[in-house]
Order: C-alpha cells, then sequence, then structure tokens
C-alpha cells in the first residue's frame, strides 16, 4: 500500500485515525473515540492526504464522507490493523481459564439452540470468566460476512454450502429440514405431497415475506402452499406449532431435540427440503488469535457431540 519512502514516515497511529474516522463519518466524533482533539484528528489527516495522494474524507453538513479511494482502503487497514492487535495480544498468551474475553457469536436461532447447552457446560469447566454475545441471524447470512469482515462479530454460524477465500471454516454437523405438526393433527401422521400443500403453513420469515425456498420446491412441480402466519425466528414457529393446526418446515437438529418439550411430531417431508453443513466462519486473519481459535475448536467439539446424538 504504501513504499518504502513513505512507510518511513507514517505510524500507526494514523491507520488507527483512519479506522475512526471512516467509521464515525465524523471528525469530532473520531476525536473523542481516539481521547484527542479535533485538530489533532484533523492535523492527522492532513498527513494522511498527503500520503495517500487523495482527499479521503470530503466535509458535509453533518460530518464527512470517504472517497472512493478511502473506500478502497478500508479492507487493507482494517487488515494491518487486526494483525497488529494480533502481534500485541500474542505478548500475554491466551490461557481460558483467567481469561475474561468476551466473544460474539451470530447464527440462527435454530443453530444456536442445538449447540449451546454442550457449549455452555464447556464455558462452565474449562472458562469460567468468557462471557458469550449471541446474536440472531435468520435471513442475514451475506451481512453477517460483512460483519465479520468488519469485526463486530467474531464468529458466525452459517448453513453455507461456499464460503469466500477471505474466511476459513470448520463444519460443525449437517443439517436438513423435517415436517413438524403438533400431536394429534387431524391431517394425520402420513403426509403426502398433496396434502403437505393445502396444509395451513407457519414460515420464518424476517421480513415477513411469506415466500421462500419451499414454495420454489412445491412450484417446481406445479404446486403452491398457504403460509397463513409467519414468524421471525424458529423457537417461535416451534411454539406456534405446538399449539395450532399450522404445520412447518424445520431444522431435523432442531427439532428433533425439542420436539418432545413442545410435544410436536417429526417426520419425513414428501419431497426433499434444503438441506446443508452448518459451518462456524472467521476471517482467515482473525483466526491467528489464539482466543478465537480455541473459540473454534470448542464449537467443533460441541457439532460432533451434535453428530453423535443425531
Amino acid at each position: 500500500m504504501l513504499n518504502k519512502t513513505n512507510l518511513a514516515r507514517i505510524d500507526l497511529n494514523l491507520l488507527v485515525l483512519f479506522e475512526a474516522v471512516l467509521e464515525e463519518r465524523h471528525v469530532a466524533r473520531a476525536a473523542a473515540r481516539l481521547h484527542v482533539s479535533p485538530s489533532a484528528v484533523s492535523h492527522g489527516l492532513g498527513r494522511l492526504r498527503e500520503l495517500m495522494q487523495d482527499p479521503l474524507f470530503l466535509r458535509q453538513p453533518k460530518g464527512v464522507v470517504p472517497t472512493e479511494r478511502a473506500r478502497q482502503l478500508a479492507m487493507p487497514v482494517a487488515d494491518i490493523l487486526e494483525r497488529a492487535r494480533q502481534v500485541i495480544s500474542r505478548a500475554e498468551k491466551f490461557d481460558p481459564r483467567h481469561s475474561v474475553r468476551r466473544f460474539v457469536i451470530g447464527a440462527p436461532d435454530a443453530v444456536t439452540a442445538v449447540l449451546l447447552p454442550r457449549l455452555l457446560k464447556e464455558l462452565q469447566r474449562q472458562a469460567p470468566g468468557i462471557d458469550l454475545g449471541v446474536r440472531n441471524l435468520v435471513g442475514q447470512f451475506e451481512s453477517a460476512l460483512g460483519e465479520l469482515d468488519q469485526r463486530t462479530l467474531d464468529v458466525a454460524l452459517l448453513p453455507l454450502a461456499d464460503i469466500p477465500a477471505r474466511f476459513a471454516s470448520r463444519v460443525l454437523y449437517d443439517e436438513d429440514f423435517v415436517l413438524v405438526r403438533r400431536v394429534g393433527h387431524p391431517i394425520g401422521r402420513k403426509l403426502t405431497l398433496a396434502k403437505y400443500a393445502q396444509a395451513a403453513h407457519v414460515m420464518v420469515s424476517v421480513s415477513g415475506d411469506p415466500h421462500g425456498a419451499v414454495d420454489k420446491l412445491l412450484a417446481d412441480r406445479g404446486l403452491s402452499r398457504r403460509v397463513m402466519l409467519t414468524v421471525p425466528n424458529f423457537l417461535h414457529a416451534l411454539a406456534v406449532v405446538a399449539e395450532s393446526d399450522l404445520v412447518a418446515a424445520l431444522p431435523r437438529q432442531f427439532a428433533s431435540r425439542h420436539a418432545r418439550r413442545y410435544r410436536v411430531e417429526i417426520s419425513e417431508p414428501p419431497m426433499p427440503l434444503m438441506a446443508s453443513p452448518i459451518r462456524a466462519i472467521a476471517p482467515q486473519a482473525a483466526i491467528a488469535d489464539a482466543g478465537l481459535a480455541w473459540l473454534l475448536d470448542l464449537l467443533q467439539e460441541a457439532g460432533a457431540a451434535t453428530r453423535g446424538t443425531s
């Protein structure tokens, strides 16, 4: 990014300043975040503009906006800073027994409902000081990858088959979908494709859009269904199924672990539904962090336990 002459004229704080202004879109807020004066930020930006030979940020009534050059520099600068932070963090070896770190995991609730019981048990045993933040990512898979890039998520647990090369991933377990309805549902135990299409359905949809992958599969067979209700997460869908005559297509591992508690029946679908491995995904640069690598190992062990009980 910079030649040898320019590297002799730059310090890491200028890149930290660039990152802060890029994220805050405001010089005064960036200054407050960095605990320096706005004039110090303006002076640093002047040095960066000279080095990069670009204005980088243009003033607007409510702050600043990055130039195209600044947008292009965002990822390389973030990568440089992440590597620098990793070098510094390695000065103190990660020890899960004494660590008080907090990791943020993003995943659909059907995935965390499967993995969290085992994961929490291991955290209590191996790392009693570590905390977790869990975010529900139903229907937000692409944006989750962006959040991994920005480091607002440490790990994403997603049903993705193809992962961009900038990420590392580990397969935790394989997941597919089954049909779920309440015990004693009038539709009966054996569901033909026609009966399934005629039933009233509940579907998981964050946006409320009642059309999804199942509808495309039905349309390929010249059929359609009525989605009577959409809900924003899988646990909500399972609760609705247990107390109504609606049916749902839900992840197998998730449904099987909660069937007895919710008094629902599970059956194989009359046509193949969605299937995908559940992967733990993190940026390639970030997994050099010993703490994050340890968390990925723990998640992989929890996934292996899931496969052993499926």
